[in-house]
């Protein structure tokens, strides 16, 4: 790690870096994946599938769909000098701009997760990427930021349903017990989709321009659809019609996931909010590096989330075989992930690019609520479970992106464009403040009550 007060570029990784990493992860995927009993899913009516055929036709598309939806995410924090060059863009309209897929995407959940429940993943995933890539194009033809404020949303629209359909797909064919290990590979690819929104995205500029790329996006969302609805096996489907009230109602309900909720939500969100967008203005803006070095350490960063994530869903299986409940392991991350902000708080100046990448590496903890809720709740309750999470995190990550632009914002820019490290120390301690009762308000509940420390059983 380089001496933080000469700002240069890092040496760029070779090229045709060891794609090993990749590679192993796939593999240990497909053997987590392999090692699960047929038809071990939530659903005792489907059909037996092998571990292999898990592995291609569920596991692999929609996969794809969530790194494609990562991917599209985070990608504005490498376009965004870019976007603000090419539309004059004050600190409040980045932030609005980036953060409209999360409000967007937010306002999808509830729909289809009660979609995914009566008609299935796949039926749901085509014409929903169909629509991120109507979103796409737009994005690309868009001329105003009007335009390009509607584009973005209409982009998280469509791509609102790929998570969710992932977790319910493999929820379907994938014991309780696995969860953990396999929904960390899933989010394992999004964090490789994140990853590839940086370093490769800026090779990419190279040859076309942030236009052309996302005519390109756009092919690859329908092309995504396409895949799934071909690839995936049928999967049993409820049929039942159910209103939006009473399946928001039958989750927020439920006490596993108002606890889990209380405690990872606001964490979640800032983890989503800042790691998409304001990392890189960071890292522009206080530790003064170039757009070359950002980038490297974006990609870096991503790729943190890869190893985190897998790191955590096997943390939390080794934890669960020994009593010990995945909300304790959640608690033990968050805190950690407050630590890591107050060193944006405080200008840790020791080493920038240690905390940048400490901030995605850490921060993935955040995606265990998911598996907890998984687990917990009944498994008909599973895709409107999910979609409910994701409502509250993107709405949140709407918040604080949206926020943290207009708290920045309250400052001046130097004759560079740069703002100060204040206006960031600032926006990061509110962040701080915000999590602190939801960590304390756990601590104090569980002090009371030890014996909820170990594990409880997972759902039937």
């Amino acid at each position: 790690m380089r001496d933080p007060t000469a700002p240069t570029a890092p040496t760029a990784p070779p090229r045709g870096a060891d794609p090993t990493p990749i590679v192993a992860s796939a593999r240990a995927a497909a053997a987590s994946l392999a090692d699960c009993a047929p038809g071990g899913g939530t659903l005792a009516a489907a059909a037996p599938l092998s571990g292999r055929a898990v592995f291609v036709l569920v596991f692999l598309p929609f996969a794809l769909g969530h790194f494609l939806s990562s991917l599209m995410r985070t990608v504005n924090a490498t376009l965004a000098p870019q976007l603000v060059a090419a539309l004059a863009l004050t600190p409040g309209q980045l932030g609005l701009l980036t953060s409209a897929f999360f409000l967007a995407f937010a306002l999808a959940q509830l729909p289809v997760g009660i979609a995914l429940d009566r008609w299935g993943p796949a039926k749901v995933q085509l014409p929903m990427l169909m629509l991120a890539g109507v979103g796409a194009l737009a994005f690309a033809g868009g001329q105003t930021f009007a335009q390009l404020l509607m584009a973005r949303a209409l982009v998280g629209l469509g791509l609102g349903g790929c998570f969710m359909s992932a977790v319910k797909a493999i929820s379907t064919w994938i014991a309780p017990a696995r969860l953990p290990s396999v929904q960390g590979y899933l989010i394992a690819v999004g964090g490789l989709g994140a990853a590839s929104a940086t370093l490769p995205v800026r090779l990419a500029l190279h040859y076309m321009d942030w236009r052309g790329l996302f005519l390109w996006l756009a092919l690859a969302a329908a092309l995504t659809g396409i895949l799934i609805r071909a690839l995936s096996p049928p999967q049993p489907a409820s049929g039942r019609k159910t209103a939006l009230l009473e399946a928001m109602r039958a989750v927020y309900r439920h006490p596993a996931f108002r606890e889990t909720a209380a405690l990872v939500l606001i964490p979640h969100t800032v983890f989503f909010g800042i790691q998409g967008l304001w990392i890189s203005r960071w890292l522009t803006d206080v530790a003064r590096y170039t757009e070359e070095a950002v980038g490297y350490l974006l990609y870096l960063g991503m790729a943190a989330v890869i190893f985190g994530a897998i790191a955590v869903g096997m943390l939390t299986e080794w934890a669960g075989r020994r009593g010990v409940a995945p909300i304790r392991v959640a608690a033990i991350g968050v805190a950690l992930f407050i630590c890591v902000q107050l060193g944006f708080v405080f200008d840790w100046r020791p080493s920038y690019q240690l905390l940048a990448v400490l901030f995605t590496l850490v921060g993935t903890v955040t995606g265990i609520e998911y598996t907890i809720v998984a687990q917990s709740l009944p498994g008909a309750l599973t895709g409107r479970a999910a979609t409910c999470l994701n409502l509250l995190i993107f709405l949140g990550a709407f918040a604080v992106q949206a926020g943290f632009g207009l708290v920045v914002g309250c400052w001046r820019p130097d004759l560079f464009g740069h703002y100060p490290a204040i206006a960031y120390q600032t926006a990061f301690a509110a962040l701080v403040l915000l999590q602190l009762p939801g960590l304390a308000w756990f601590v104090r509940r569980r002090a009371r009550n030890p014996l909820e420390w170990v594990s409880h059983p997972t759902r039937p």
